[in-house]
């Protein structure tokens, strides 16, 4: 019995498809199919009913898979422990971002890891929250930077990288910018000019509109915040934007506080698993170890 034929015993039980699994496991079909039934006739049992459209496990097939999973997961722990004591990690991560995100801190954490591993191959995937968070809970991505608002997200555990209110910010030429403050209320009359569905920015807007029985009028969306801002600037509209955003460009746009104040989040979020490969559970204690001086929250007022 060999780790391959375990590998590929899982690849087939998961995907349900032989072809798949090959793909998956970078071998051809054929070469899959004789590795599985060279572990079928160590084990005396057939491990796959190949009858139908699709492959299903039989009952013996059944039984072992936990096995086969748990002797693949020490094999990873132990190459892991020897890629730490040499200082070596290799593999692939995949990473997932909101889009338009112009937080400089994942790029950071990013190259100082490359730094330090340099055998692991990083993807980067741009993405609504809403979406990531899936991909996350499905095992597609390892780590997420995403917006969040109101309660931690379910299913995910997660750390908190910025904390800020958001303002609504006009060109100094509208007449809001004699203003200081405006009530979401107020915002009803004005066309708003707002980040998309499925980003924390905008779960936080609509979730304070729908609490104060407010439709706002949104004139404009954007998946950047710095497209949101230069419309604004534009005399477009109003723009909701995080306060530090609306701090770097104040050249061209005047911020008014929000009363209620609102709040949205960046937070980077991560299932918890044992499974998880050694490239990712390096790039998550380099991130854990490290993200703690980059955390930034302004206080409430």
């Amino acid at each position: 019995m060999e780790l391959r034929q375990l590998e590929y015993l899982v690849a087939v039980a998961e995907e349900a498809n032989f072809t798949r699994a090959a793909d998956r496991v970078n071998v051809t079909q054929s070469g899959v199919s004789a590795q599985v039934r060279q572990l079928e006739r160590e084990l005396g049992q057939p491990l796959f009913d190949r009858s139908g459209r699709t492959v299903r496990l039989t009952e013996v097939g059944a039984a072992v898979l936990p096995f086969a999973r748990a002797a693949l997961d020490a094999a990873h722990g132990a190459r892991f422990a020897v890629d730490q004591l040499a200082g070596l990690v290799h593999g692939k991560v995949s990473i997932g971002m909101v889009s338009g995100c112009s937080l400089p801190l994942l790029a950071r954490l990013l190259a100082d890891f490359h730094t330090r591993s340099p055998g692991v191959d990083i993807t980067l995937i741009e993405g609504g929250s809403d979406r990531l968070v899936d991909a996350i809970c499905d095992g597609t991505l390892d780590l997420a930077l995403v917006g969040a608002s109101g309660d931690s997200i379910p299913g995910v555990r997660s750390i908190i990288l910025t904390d800020e209110a958001l303002v609504a910010a006009v060109a100094p030429s509208s007449p809001l910018a004699s203003r200081q403050t405006i009530t979401v209320e107020a915002l009803e009359q004005e066309p708003i000019i707002s980040l998309p569905r499925g980003t924390g920015v905008r779960a936080a807007f609509d979730a304070a509109c729908s609490m104060r029985g407010v439709t706002p009028h949104i004139v404009f969306e954007a998946t950047a915040l710095l497209m949101v801002a230069q419309l604004a600037a534009q005399g477009l509209g109003v723009a909701i934007l995080p306060t530090s955003i609306a701090e770097s460009l104040a050249s061209s746009l005047h911020s008014l506080r929000l009363r209620p104040q609102i709040r949205s989040r960046l937070e980077l979020v991560w299932k918890p698993a044992e499974s998880a490969s050694p490239a990712a559970k390096a790039l998550l204690d380099h991130v854990l170890s490290g993200t703690p001086s980059f955390i930034a929250v302004d206080a409430p007022s």
